[in-house]
């Protein structure tokens, strides 16, 4: 059993910028169709929920990393980032690669006007 940790913090204005510069191409590379339709609900805070999320993907992969062979093992989408009914974040590993090397997982986000930032951590089996 092994303790792993993840941190990324991101500027909002980054991810607002390659959405609005990048588009739809940006998002379905990045966000699954589920994280999209939640982001999108927030209107006005969208892009402050977009970073959150992107910063959240980046903490798992640091998280993660040591139980990879290869860092081209888990892509963007591998791991979905939703909220349960009490809005508390949740990960969903769509990588059984990943999946079954976890015992539990818990994860933080939080953000301000200007940055997002995530906090993983994983138990191993």
């Amino acid at each position: 059993m092994k303790i792993l940790t993840g941190i990324d913090i991101i500027e909002i204005n980054r991810i607002k910028e390659s959405i609005e510069n990048i588009g739809e191409d940006f998002k379905n590379k990045i966000f699954t169709e589920k994280e999209i339709a939640y982001c999108e609900s927030k209107k006005n805070a969208k892009y402050q929920h977009y970073a959150g999320r992107f910063a959240s993907k980046e903490a798992i992969f640091k998280a993660v990393s040591s139980l990879l062979e290869n860092k081209f093992d888990i892509g963007w989408k591998d791991a979905e980032i939703l909220n349960d009914e009490n809005g508390k974040p949740q990960i969903t590993f769509k990588n059984e690669k990943i999946n079954s090397q976890i015992n539990s997982i818990d994860i933080s986000i939080s953000h301000c006007r200007d940055y997002a930032i995530a906090n993983v951590v994983i138990l191993t089996k």
